[in-house]
C-alpha cells in the first residue's frame, strides 16, 4: 500500500520546502539566526545538530507553533506563513513530537482518524445532521484509518487506547497519525528516540517505504547511524546556526560539524590531516 498518489515524472529533485534567511529569538537568546535551506521533493533530509541547536524551534516556526522574527518559508511553490498549525497540515506538512502527543484515552484506531478529520468536506452541519454523505465519509475514514494501522504494523492494537500501546508501537501510530492528513512532507522529531535496535531498523524500513510512496520526509534524529543510512541531504544547526548542509556522507566529515559534536580540538586535528 502507497501512502499517497505517486509524484508526477518531472517532481522528483525540485524544491518543495525552502527556508530563507529563518531567524526566531527568545528574550536573549538567538534560538535561530538567518537559517536558509532547500528540500527537495522525494527526498529524506535530515537536520541534526548538538542539544539546544535550534532543530525543533525550526519545526515549531514551520509548523505555525511559533512565529518567525525573520525570514519566510515557501512550501510547494507558493509563500508558507503566519498560518495556525491546523492551516500548515491542510497545506500539506504533517508532524510529530518529540515527546509523544497522543490521546491517551482512545482507541488507535480513533487517534488516526482524528488526524484524518482534517481531509473531510462535511463540517459542523453534516456532523450534526448525520445525513447519507457525512456516514459515508466517516465510513471512509475509519477505513482509511485502519489501512494506515495495518501500513504502520499496528493494525492488530486498532482498538487498544494508545496509552496501552508499547512505545514502539506509540511511536508508528503518531506517524500513522501524521499520514492521515495525506502530507507532502511528513516531519518528524527523533522517532527513534527511545527505540532498541530491532525497533529502530524496523522504524528505518518503515520510512523508506513512506518515502518510496511519495511523500517527502523532514527528519530531526540524534541516532547518527540512522541519519547516516537514511538521509539523502543534512542540514547541521549549532546554536541556532547553519553550520553545514549536503550529502550525509561528506557532512559527517566537516570539521565544523565535528567540532559541533565532538569539540574544536578533534576538528582542527582533522582539518590538519
Amino acid at each position: 500500500m502507497t501512502t499517497t498518489s505517486a509524484l508526477p515524472a518531472e517532481s522528483p529533485g525540485a524544491s518543495l520546502l525552502v527556508g530563507e534567511g529563518i531567524s526566531k529569538r527568545f528574550g536573549g537568546v538567538q534560538a535561530l539566526a538567518d537559517v536558509s535551506f532547500d528540500i527537495r521533493r522525494g527526498e529524506i533530509y535530515g537536520l541534526i545538530g548538538p542539544n539546544g541547536a535550534g532543530k525543533t524551534t525550526l519545526f515549531n516556526v514551520l509548523t505555525g507553533i511559533y512565529a518567525p522574527d525573520g525570514g519566510r518559508f515557501t512550501f510547494d511553490g507558493q509563500p508558507l506563513g503566519g498560518q495556525k498549525p491546523n492551516d500548515v497540515a491542510a497545506r500539506g506538512i504533517a508532524r510529530t513530537f518529540q515527546n509523544i502527543r497522543l490521546f491517551a484515552n482512545l482507541s488507535a484506531l480513533e487517534n488516526v482518524m482524528i488526524g484524518r478529520h482534517v481531509r473531510t468536506r462535511a463540517g459542523v452541519f453534516g456532523a450534526m445532521l448525520r445525513n447519507a454523505r457525512t456516514l459515508a465519509e466517516e465510513r471512509d475514514i475509519e477505513r482509511r484509518s485502519y489501512e494506515l494501522l495495518d501500513y504502520v504494523g499496528v493494525a492488530a492494537r486498532a482498538n487498544d487506547l494508545a496509552r496501552h500501546l508499547p512505545y514502539g508501537d506509540q511511536r508508528r501510530l503518531e506517524i500513522a497519525r501524521a499520514l492521515a492528513t495525506d502530507p507532502k512532507l511528513l516531519a518528524l522529531d527523533e522517532p527513534a528516540a527511545g527505540m532498541n535496535a530491532t525497533e529502530t531498523a524496523s522504524l528505518s524500513k518503515l520510512l523508506r517505504a513512506i518515502r518510496e510512496g511519495g511523500t517527502t520526509i523532514l527528519l530531526i534524529e540524534h541516532d547518527m547511524k540512522l541519519v547516516m543510512s537514511l538521509c539523502d541531504r543534512v542540514l547541521v544547526l549549532d546554536y541556532g546556526k547553519k553550520i553545514a548542509e549536503g550529502v550525509a556522507a561528506d557532512v559527517q566529515k566537516d570539521p565544523a560539524v565535528v567540532a559541533a559534536y565532538l569539540g574544536g580540538d578533534v576538528a582542527l586535528h582533522l582539518k590538519g590531516t
